[in-house]
């Protein structure tokens, strides 16, 4: 019995053994530190290599254009200055805006000073006559240089006074012509200066678009080319070239020394004639001009991005069901965005850009 019993109870403890030892194992388990997940890498896709555009070949008309900015102007106008220096304005019989006529006074200078001063000469010139009658009167019986050098102070007195008579006759300015009074820069009373400007006087019927060159585009440009004139707020018209800047060594536009304010004349501007312009358009209104130097019809042209250059070859790829192939090409006439091609290419086709 008792042998029954060693062994029964040697049952029970395996069993608990061996279940402590499950338990055991399962509770260290759970002990030990989470093993990391993988982590997931995204798929990593190969750049694509960039398509070069494509463009087709075309025929075009190609014109090469020479652009300035201009103004309306008067073919006939004037800037009108004083060449007395140094004077009040004694009168100013104009305002901005008038209507004059040729001959017509526009101001007069204070020359007081300068008709009294006349005045007193004339008088002691009328002394000097009398002496040269009676020099004239004794002339065998005077020395020959006497008289000579008595001649001389006579006509040297004389050519004084006339002088004095004309600057007098410079204190008073006139209109040259009939016309609009478009700029006035004085006022009665102020102190002028020689060959500064006083005004300027047009013929607003006259009207031209205008405008000043550059060598370089004087150069491009001769009469007779057609033009495009862009006028704010009129709209576009056609036109040609009537005539271009009268070149000159004088700079200052004429007149007067050194340092004097430059004047504008209709003959420092490049002159379009076009027929049908708004007669509203007024003097001085901002415009620009396209003088077309070149024109030429249906070309074939292609864009300045596909053409390309090794050395003295230039050459073009065109592309077409077969893929990719080089081209010679012979260029022509070019403008900012296209370019003529003479020889190598039909329209049509297909060339590559960079």
């Amino acid at each position: 019995m008792s042998m029954k019993w060693w062994t029964g109870n040697l049952y029970k403890r395996s069993a608990a053994v061996m279940i402590a030892a499950a338990v055991l194992m399962t509770s260290g388990c759970s002990l030990l530190p989470d093993e990391p997940e993988e982590e997931v890498l995204p798929s990593i896709a190969p750049p694509q290599i960039s398509k070069k555009p494509e463009y087709e070949v075309t025929t075009a008309t190609l014109e090469t254009k020479v652009q300035v900015i201009g103004k309306m102007i008067s073919q006939q106008e004037e800037t009108l200055y004083f060449t007395l220096d140094g004077m009040r304005l004694k009168e100013l019989n104009i305002k901005a805006g008038d209507q004059v006529k040729s001959g017509q006074t526009i101001g007069v200078l204070d020359v007081e000073l300068m008709q009294k001063d006349l005045r007193n000469q004339k008088l002691a010139f009328r002394r000097e006559e009398t002496a040269m009658k009676e020099a004239l009167q004794m002339k065998d019986e005077m020395d020959p240089i006497e008289f000579e050098e008595k001649s001389i102070a006579f006509e040297e007195k004389k050519q004084a006074l006339n002088d004095l008579e004309e600057q007098i006759s410079r204190s008073v300015l006139t209109s040259p012509f009939s016309g609009t009074v478009v700029t006035l820069n004085v006022q009665k009373g102020d102190l002028i200066k020689a060959y500064d400007p006083i005004a300027v006087i047009a013929d607003t019927s006259l009207m031209v678009p205008a405008a000043k060159l550059t060598k370089d585009d004087q150069a491009k440009i001769s009469a007779g080319m057609p033009v495009v004139v862009d006028i704010n707020n009129a709209g576009q018209f056609k036109g040609t070239v009537k005539a271009l800047p009268v070149t000159t060594s004088d700079s200052s536009g004429g007149g007067g020394g050194g340092g004097q304010p430059t004047r504008e004349r209709p003959e420092d501007f490049m002159i379009i004639e076009v027929k049908n312009l708004p007669k509203t358009i007024s003097r001085g209104t901002p415009l620009s001009i396209n003088v077309i130097t070149k024109r030429k019809e249906n070309v074939v042209v292609i864009p300045p991005s596909t053409l390309r250059t090794i050395g003295s070859r230039t050459y073009v790829q065109v592309v077409d069901a077969e893929g990719k192939r080089e081209v010679d090409v012979e260029v022509g006439q070019q403008t900012a965005t296209q370019v003529e091609i003479i020889s190598g290419l039909t329209p049509g086709q297909k060339v590559v850009g960079k």
